[in-house]
């Protein structure tokens, strides 16, 4: 049996300027292609020392000239298997990858999705390129696409970068950096042209596997910005949507909540299946090919965690939505 790698050690002494600083921040700032996330757990596992004697208080305050060592253990195995899954990659270097995830492609393991899965592609991907996020070599999922919603997904592949991604995220865009747009296809046309729609969600109280426009105390701000784009008569319309948050199911709650449902949502738009008959055969077949809700996130944009360069992508709707719009202008 092949012996586990030995762990890396750390060192570091403390200057006058870092004295009085919490451990754990010290750690973040002197090696910081490691997460202060961490770092934290290192602490408590006693695997870090000042003066040659074990630390488990993260917020430890250090003095001037203590001498601080940490023994990183080598990332363990990912436990999901890698799986040779083709990927459609748009952008990847040393930190972090950029894919246009197919409809269909589940982004995580879970309870009925152990393989096939976008971590299992990365995994057989990406391999000995990753680094060990919170301990684990596997990639960092710092947002999701549903599995029926295609587009544009940035994942980190490394530490440093997971940090810096997640970092953006939890900002959900309004600091400038984050930028991201989906193309939706939406029953009727929406009165307003261009609109904000700004409408807490919480999980259904009535089904646990929804989402629903909620006041009460755990529903969490959401907002979501859209301008139509092209009409199809009175039937359907194709919307641009930008997200300031974004919360599980946002935009297809949000659309649905102003009466315009994506079409072909399974979850939100049932109540417009009567619609159908307003379109052309062709339409109609169009529709049932699609077989999932017309969504795809379109435009991504960050910051690089890592150099700090501004990356923004556009991918155009995939085959199937491309089928559904040309049979709807033929029909407008």
């Amino acid at each position: 049996m092949k012996s586990p790698p030995p762990p890396q050690l750390l060192t570091a002494t403390v200057d006058t300027e870092k004295s009085g600083e919490r451990l754990d921040r010290f750690l973040a700032a002197t090696f910081p292609e490691t997460s202060r996330a961490r770092f934290q757990a290192l602490i408590a596992e006693g695997h870090v020392a000042v003066e040659g004697e074990p630390v488990r208080e993260a917020r430890r305050k250090l003095k001037d000239g203590e001498k601080v060592a940490v023994e990183l253990p080598a990332a363990k195995p990912a436990e999901p298997a890698a799986e040779a899954i083709a990927l459609d990659i748009v952008f990847e270097d040393d930190d972090l990858i950029v894919i246009d995830k197919p409809a269909g492609l589940v982004v995580h393991p879970a309870a009925g999705h152990d393989s096939g899965t976008l971590v299992n592609a990365l995994l057989a991907h990406c391999g000995e390129s990753l680094s060990g996020i919170g301990g684990i070599r596997r990639p960092g999922i710092v947002h999701r696409l549903d599995k029926e919603t295609s587009g544009l997904m940035v994942v980190a592949k490394t530490d440093r970068a997971h940090q810096g991604l997640s970092e953006q995220f939890a900002s959900h865009g309004r600091d400038g950096r984050l930028e991201r747009e989906y193309l939706a296809l939406v029953w009727r046309v929406p009165e307003r042209r261009r609109g904000t729609i700004d409408a807490p969600l919480a999980r259904s109280s009535h089904n646990r596997q929804k989402i629903a426009v909620s006041r009460g105390a755990a529903a969490r701000t959401a907002i979501t910005h859209y301008e139509v784009e092209e009409q199809f008569g009175n039937i359907a319309s194709l919307i641009r949507c930008r997200l300031e948050t974004g919360r599980t199911h946002q935009i297809r709650v949000h659309l649905a909540h102003i009466g315009h449902p994506v079409l072909g949502d399974p979850a939100y738009g049932k109540g417009f299946s009567a619609s159908r008959s307003g379109l052309t055969d062709k339409a109609r077949d169009a529709l049932a090919a699609l077989n999932r809700q017309a969504l795809h996130a379109a435009v991504l944009g960050f910051d690089h965690p890592v150099t700090g360069e501004h990356l923004r992508f556009e991918r155009a709707t995939p085959a199937d939505m491309q089928r559904l719009l040309a049979s709807l202008r033929i029909g407008a």
